[in-house]
C-alpha cells in the first residue's frame, strides 16, 4: 500500500473509531434522554446492543487492517485477551448446548461483543486529536447540562418523570452514568490544563452525585487523585495540599452533608441502610455458596438472569476458577509494569493514563459491584496494549539512552 493510500485509510478508520465512541456513550445518554422525555419511542430497542452489533465488521476489519500493515501492534495484551475470549466462548457453547438459560447466554454473547469493541476502539482511536477532545468536551457539557436540567430534588433519573413512551427499554441510572464515566476517563487523560481538568472534576462530580450511581461517583473520586498526582509536578505539595483539604471537609463535614440533596449517593457513607447493598451481599453470598459447591467448574448460569454477583467472583460462578484466575491475570497484570515504568516518570503520556486509570476504574468495579464482562476491561486492556506499542515503537517511546553518533567520521571533518 502506498504512503498516501495508508493515511487515507487511516484517516477513514479514525472516523469510523471516532463515531463508534460517540455513538457507543454520549450517544446513548442522548437517545435514553429522548426517549424518557417522551420526544421518540423506543426504535432502536435498549441502543446499545444494536449500535455495538452495527459497529462490530468496521472494528473487526480495523484491527485486521492495523495487524496486517504493522504486526508488531499484536502485543501479548491482544493475545491472552484473545484466549480469554476464546475460553469463554468455548464455556457458553458448551453449557448452551446443555440447556442453559438463554437470557444468560445472549447476555455473555453480547458482553464479549461489547469488550471487543472498546478493546479496538481504545486501541487505535486518536483520543489526543483535537476533533475528539472537542466533541468529548461537548458531549461531557451536554450530558451535565441534562442532568441538572431534568434532576427532581437532586435526583436525575427520566423513568421518574412518567412520559417515556416506552418505560421498560428505558435505562436505569446505571446506564446513563457508564456512558458519562467512560467519556469522562477518555477526555479527562488528555487534558493537560490544570483549570480545565478541575472544572472537568467538579462537573463530573455533581453529575453523577445526581444520577445517583453510587459505584460510577466513588470510581470518579477514586480516579480523581490518581490522575491529578500523575499530573502534580510537585508530588509532596499535592500531598499537603491533599491532606489539608481532607481536614477541611473533616472538620466542616456536618456542613457540607445539610448543603447536599438527599439521595442515594450518601447511602456510601452507612452501606448498612442500603437496600441495593444488602441485596448485593446477599447475592454474594450466594456465589460463595455455589463456589464451595463447584470449586473447580463453577455451575454456569445457576441463577436467574439479573441475579448474578456483582463482583469479580461472578466469573468464578460462570467460567470456573481458571476462568477467573485468568481474568484477574489478563486484567491486573499488565497494570504493574505501566505503573513501574510510568506513574513517577518526569514526562505526561496520555495513553498510558488513560489506560491506568481505567485499570484503577475496573479493579475497584470488579472487587466490589460489577460483574465479570464489564466492558471496562476491554477499554483497560485496549489502552495497555497500545501503551505498550507506542513505548516500544512509536511517538511515546522510551528515549534512546546510548552515546550519541559521531557526527563526523575523523577528527579533520570535526575541525574544519
Amino acid at each position: 500500500m502506498t504512503p498516501a493510500r495508508s493515511l487515507r485509510a487511516m484517516r477513514r478508520e479514525q472516523r469510523i473509531l471516532l463515531a463508534a465512541f460517540f455513538m457507543l456513550f454520549p450517544g446513548f445518554f442522548f437517545y435514553h434522554t429522548l426517549l424518557g422525555t417522551g420526544t421518540t419511542g423506543a426504535f432502536l430497542g435498549g441502543y446499545f446492543a444494536p449500535v455495538s452489533l452495527l459497529f462490530a465488521a468496521p472494528l473487526g476489519l480495523i484491527y485486521l487492517n492495523r495487524m496486517r500493515r504493522d504486526a508488531r501492534r499484536f502485543h501479548a495484551v491482544d493475545l491472552h485477551l484473545g484466549l480469554f475470549l476464546l475460553y469463554f466462548v468455548a464455556v457458553i457453547a458448551v453449557n448452551a448446548a446443555a440447556g442453559a438459560n438463554r437470557t444468560i447466554v445472549g447476555n455473555h454473547m453480547l458482553g464479549i461483543l461489547f469488550i471487543f469493541n472498546l478493546f479496538v476502539i481504545a486501541s487505535f482511536l486518536d483520543f489526543d486529536s483535537r476533533r475528539f477532545r472537542i466533541v468529548g468536551l461537548l458531549s461531557l457539557l451536554g450530558m451535565s447540562t441534562i442532568a441538572v436540567s431534568f434532576s427532581v430534588d437532586g435526583v436525575f433519573y427520566l423513568g421518574a418523570t412518567g412520559i417515556a413512551k416506552d418505560v421498560d427499554a428505558l435505562a436505569t441510572y446505571q446506564g446513563f452514568a457508564r456512558s458519562y464515566l467512560i467519556t469522562f476517563l477518555t477526555v479527562i487523560a488528555f487534558t493537560r490544563s490544570l483549570p480545565l481538568r478541575l472544572v472537568l472534576h467538579a462537573l463530573g462530580a455533581a453529575t453523577l452525585f445526581l444520577n445517583t450511581a453510587r459505584s460510577e461517583f466513588a470510581t470518579l473520586m477514586f480516579v480523581i487523585p490518581i490522575i491529578e498526582f500523575y499530573y502534580s509536578r510537585h508530588k509532596l505539595h499535592f500531598l499537603l495540599c491533599g491532606l489539608i483539604l481532607f481536614f477541611v471537609i473533616h472538620l466542616y463535614f456536618d456542613r457540607i452533608l445539610a448543603a447536599l440533596p438527599a439521595n442515594r449517593i450518601l447511602e456510601l457513607l452507612d452501606l448498612s441502610q442500603s437496600t441495593s447493598a444488602n441485596k448485593r451481599y446477599h447475592l454474594t453470598v450466594h456465589a460463595v455458596q455455589t463456589i464451595l459447591a463447584h470449586p473447580l467448574l463453577g455451575d454456569y448460569a445457576s441463577y436467574k438472569p439479573g441475579y448474578y454477583s456483582h463482583n469479580v467472583l461472578s466469573a468464578w460462578v460462570d467460567l470456573g476458577f481458571f476462568g477467573m484466575a485468568y481474568l484477574c491475570l489478563v486484567t491486573f497484570v499488565p497494570i504493574v509494569p505501566m505503573f513501574i515504568r510510568e506513574y513517577f516518570a518526569p514526562r505526561h503520556c496520555g495513553i498510558f493514563l488513560l489506560g491506568f486509570s481505567m485499570a484503577c476504574a475496573t479493579v475497584l468495579l470488579l472487587l466490589t459491584s460489577h460483574y465479570f464482562t464489564d466492558m471496562l476491561i476491554g477499554a483497560t486492556l485496549g489502552a495497555s496494549s497500545r501503551y505498550f506499542y507506542e513505548r516500544k515503537y512509536a511517538k511515546n517511546r522510551t528515549p534512546d539512552l546510548g552515546p550519541s553518533a559521531p557526527r563526523h567520521s575523523d577528527i579533520r571533518q570535526a575541525m574544519l
